[in-house]
């Protein structure tokens, strides 16, 4: 228990730093009202205002914290460590007084690393960790932890105690930073959207967080281990850390689905960063509208590798020779372009270096100037008749009707979607590109019929990586126009940054990202935007082709790869991380971090769904939980008849016993709208968190698919029909790994309880 003393000892110091801040407020506002009125004698001036505008407004955004705390932990060192006895306040931004002495470090600064990796073998100088509480302005709590000294003496002041486990705690022997802190948030009740963890980070997540920006870090870690919040604190640490690079070169981070987006939306802008793009891999391929579902069979097939040969060779059967000889009217005379002329052209440009649109025009130059050629050999220089020169009668022919057509037989000007369309749609096209590649099976699976126009072709999820993979062949169509990159950096054309302040140039660069991305639409789809560092959740369910298209974006080779690939539910699903780093081609040697630790899932929901991880991926274990929930897992079993009548039961318990948390029903994908309906008709708030316009996830009750509740969490959780996810992929009564594995994520999606309500059986991991 808290002593009173320690209380009003913070309550007073928050006092003042909140006086501090409402300084720097009016400063930042000062700023900004001195900008709008300033006078303007010229475009630099214009300039110089711009980047001072935006200057202020963006440290009103990062100052305007609103309910979260402005601080919540604090560290004192040792009279005899090297910050001789100081004392530091961290927090989520840093705050000075008037004087420009440091208040509060911000959680991402170097000193406030100890406050994180502070354990009792290893203290870092520290003689006490304290947690402090915060509700709005008021400190409500604190917890102090205490550090011995170099000579192994413990200074404790007067009346205080330890405590030596804490309720909820697994007494496990893990060296956990603050542990009442963690228990009473883990405990929270959840919101429908992921916080940040920023006043609970743990040694084990502080060392992938703060880990060097160069090179691809790899983050393996099972369910409740806070894999995606470390993630996006990494991400908010590189640009605190790396401002001036990745403000100007952007931070990208990609997540399964729009679910999961909404998801975690709410992380990095509560840390002070909102200029982070977020999208799924298929958001990535701009100009494809996904309207369309497929097997999962066809899907596992268009993720795979071999995809990449496929589309090449399909490209090269479009680059073709005239089979017969082509009339081209020039004037009152007609030349013939020969097909044995046209079979030279093409072996030649093949060779050439670019891609596939570029090098039409010197396809269309070098025919187009052999039939001047020709035309002036037989006309001209026999004083048949008067012409022009060689060049304008290249550029007369190449007007030709009948020129542009042959042109296009022979070297087609090609979308991603036109190649993808036209292979699809003609099997001589799919035999001729892949007859060594893929089974005739395989190739009949690929083929589909033409769609009437481009609008209506039913393009899949898995078909955007392929229409990515054939923009890098085909390039854009026509020349790239002064835009994009180049047009927004040259706002700065003129302007000496290096006069300004650091805070005045990092603005600056801001906003010529920011301008950088407004404009980004108006690039040819095959222009790709890269980022400086990308963030990657749930890798394991990306297939080899999707895995590309991350490789396309990414300019510097700085990535964060996080997954568990016990939870690889998709069909394409890359299957390891071997192949992964196949996929990526790092530039250096990848560094791969465990987190062996969850800290969200409760230890009875571990230990129940780890007989169905060992069934599902081999070599693999469950995370070692950190806390129990004090409910076991339990399983209703009932007929198919009485299912719904059942599951409304439960539903209705589960809602009771968390509230005022949220509860997910999960359920085979083939189900979900019938369950929906059952929980509908039965009075319960249900709601289906997908639909654009609902509540989402925010809702007290959602209804989800088992394939689409991946990196999800809820106070509590009943999965309906395990044995029907367990065959995902197997038909009835089939067991699979990959359905195992879906079933393996299902289970762990609560943080307290789990419920099984089964009407078609059980699968073996389940006694």
């Amino acid at each position: 228990m808290a002593h009173e003393r320690e209380i009003a000892e913070e309550q007073a110091f928050l006092d003042n730093a909140l006086l501090a801040l409402s300084h720097m407020r009016d400063e930042a506002m000062a700023l900004r009202d001195s900008a709008a009125v300033a006078n303007m004698r010229g475009a630099g001036d214009l300039v110089e205002r711009d980047v001072v505008m935006g200057t202020a407004l963006h440290r009103l955004e990062q100052l305007a914290i609103g309910d979260q705390p402005l601080f919540f932990g604090r560290i004192d060192y040792q009279e005899d460590s090297e910050e001789a006895g100081a004392t530091f306040h961290v927090g989520r931004l840093a705050v000075s007084d008037s004087d420009l002495n440091p208040l509060v470090v911000d959680w991402r600064a170097p000193v406030a690393e100890a406050f994180y990796r502070a354990t009792g073998v290893e203290s870092l100088g520290l003689s006490l960790r304290r947690h402090v509480s915060i509700r709005l302005r008021e400190v409500t709590g604190v917890e102090d932890e205490y550090f011995a000294d170099k000579n192994g003496e413990l200074h404790l002041p007067e009346g205080d105690e330890r405590s030596a486990t804490h309720e909820g705690l697994v007494d496990g022997g893990l060296a956990l930073g603050g542990p009442g802190a963690l228990l009473a948030a883990l405990g929270r009740a959840r919101t429908g959207h992921m916080g940040d963890i920023v006043a609970t980070i743990q040694g084990e997540q502080d060392r992938i967080i703060r880990s060097p920006l160069a090179g691809i870090l790899l983050v393996q870690g099972g369910p409740g281990t806070g894999k995606t919040a470390v993630a996006l604190h990494r991400a908010a640490y590189l640009l605190f850390t790396h401002r001036a690079t990745l403000e100007r070169q952007g931070v990208l981070v990609v997540g399964p689905n729009p679910l999961f987006l909404n998801y975690i939306e709410n992380v990095l802008p509560s840390l002070g960063e909102s200029g982070v793009t977020l999208s799924t891999i298929t958001d990535l391929v701009t100009n494809v509208m996904v309207s369309a579902s497929e097997s999962e069979e066809l899907a596992q097939l268009k993720g795979d590798a071999r995809m990449v040969q496929l589309i090449a060779r399909a490209l090269r059967t479009r680059q073709r020779a005239l089979k017969v000889d082509v009339e081209i009217p020039v004037g009152r005379a007609v030349v013939l372009l020969r097909a044995a002329d046209t079979a030279d052209i093409v072996d030649r440009a093949r060779k050439r270096p670019g891609n596939h649109n570029a090098r039409r025009s010197a396809v269309g130059r070098e025919i187009a100037q052999r039939l001047a050629a020709r035309y002036h050999d037989r006309f001209v220089r026999d004083n048949v008749e008067e012409t022009n020169a060689q060049v304008e009668l290249a550029d007369l022919i190449r007007a030709t009707p009948q020129f542009k057509e042959a042109l296009q037989r022979i070297w087609p000007r090609l979308t991603g979607q036109d190649l993808l369309h036209d292979l699809f749609g003609a099997p001589a096209l799919l035999k001729a590109a892949g007859a060594d590649l893929f089974s005739e099976a395989e190739l009949a699976l690929l083929q589909r019929p033409r769609s009437a126009s481009m609008g209506e072709i039913p393009w899949t999820k898995a078909d955007a990586a392929l229409i990515d993979e054939a923009r890098v062949l085909l390039g854009p169509r026509k020349k790239p126009k002064a835009q994009g990159r180049g047009r927004v950096d040259n706002i700065l054309d003129g302007v000496d940054l290096d006069a300004y302040s650091g805070d005045v140039r990092a603005a600056a660069l801001r906003e010529a990202q920011r301008l950088n991305r407004a404009q980004e639409v108006e690039l040819d789809e095959a222009e790709f935007v890269t980022y400086g560092h990308i963030v990657v959740d749930e890798t394991q369910d990306l297939s080899p082709m999707e895995l590309r298209v991350l490789k396309r974006r990414d300019l510097s080779g700085s990535m964060t790869i996080v997954g568990d690939m016990g939870q690889a539910t998709t069909a394409a699903s890359s299957a390891s991380w071997d192949v992964v780093l196949q996929m990526l081609a790092p530039r250096r040697e990848p560094v791969r971090v465990d987190l062996t630790v969850s800290y969200r899932t409760p230890e009875e929901v571990l230990d129940f769904a780890a007989p169905t991880l060992r069934a599902a991926a081999d070599g693999l274990e469950p995370p070692r939980p950190v806390r129990h929930a004090g409910f076991e897992p339990r399983v209703i079993e009932t007929s198919p008849q009485e299912r719904d009548a059942v599951l409304v039961e439960v539903v209705r318990e589960e809602l009771a016993a968390v509230s005022p948390g949220r509860v997910s029903v999960i359920a085979p994908a083939v189900k979900v709208a019938t369950v929906l309906a059952a929980l509908v008709n039965a009075g319960l708030p249900a709601v289906d968190p997908t639909e654009i316009e609902g509540a989402g996830l925010g809702a007290d009750l959602v209804v989800l698919a088992a394939e689409g509740s991946n990196g999800l969490e809820f106070d509590a959780t009943i999965v309906v029909d395990p044995m029907d996810i367990a065959c995902r992929g197997g038909g009835q009564g089939h067991v699979t790994r990959r359905g195992l594995r879906t079933l393996y994520v299902t289970m762990t999606r609560p943080t307290r309880r789990l419920a099984v309500v089964a009407s078609t059986g059980l699968p073996e991991t389940i006694g």
